[in-house]
């Protein structure tokens, strides 16, 4: 059985990149143990790459009122509501190991609102998917409810654009037939 592509586009090999990308590449396999498939099919696009990973960096690895944990529950939920298999695997086995939960994952995937999550992240999954499927009506309520979960008007913002940033990703996965790595599937269980 041939392996099937990890993208419909061009995807270069480590040693065509720019020195700064191969850098960051070997990086995460070298902690990983693998390369993220969604390195490679990006890296086509050597600015693009280094625009979206930058964004990336700011949006999941600050600190804040957000747990890294409920960032990536946030991908997976939205991911899920965009039919990105790539987002929801990868992001997943992120997740499951971020928040020490072999189950979570799946749960959130499927339906946050059975998940065994807390009444405060049930809210900020709920603005979520509600900003992924349909931003023009969230109103001054959505924001209240939210704020009556102790979300502070930073961490509302934080929701959002990692929200929208994860619509972007989901896009660009889905139209490049983006594959998730085999590894993604075990990890954190």
């Amino acid at each position: 059985m041939t392996t099937p592509a990890i993208s419909r586009f061009p995807v270069p090999t480590l040693a065509e990149l720019p020195e700064d990308i191969r850098t960051r590449i070997e990086s995460v396999q070298e902690k990983s143990g693998f390369i993220p498939n969604v390195f490679l099919v990006l890296a086509h696009r050597p600015d693009e790459f280094r625009a979206f990973m930058a964004y990336h960096d700011a949006l999941m690895d600050k600190p804040g009122g957000l747990t890294k944990a409920e960032r990536e529950m946030i991908v997976v939920a939205t991911s899920a509501t965009n039919q990105c298999l790539y987002c929801v695997i990868a992001h997943g086995a992120i997740l499951r190991i971020r928040a020490k939960n072999p189950l979570i994952a799946d749960q959130v995937a499927i339906n946050h609102l059975k998940a065994d999550i807390t009444p405060r992240q049930r809210a900020m999954l709920d603005f979520a998917v509600h900003v992924a499927g349909d931003s023009a009506s969230v109103g001054d309520e959505d924001i209240a409810e939210l704020e009556s979960h102790g979300f502070t008007q930073e961490d509302i913002w934080d929701i959002t654009a990692i929200t929208a940033f994860f619509a972007l990703s989901n896009r660009m996965a889905n139209v490049s037939g983006m594959r998730p790595n085999d590894q993604f599937f075990a990890m954190g269980r």
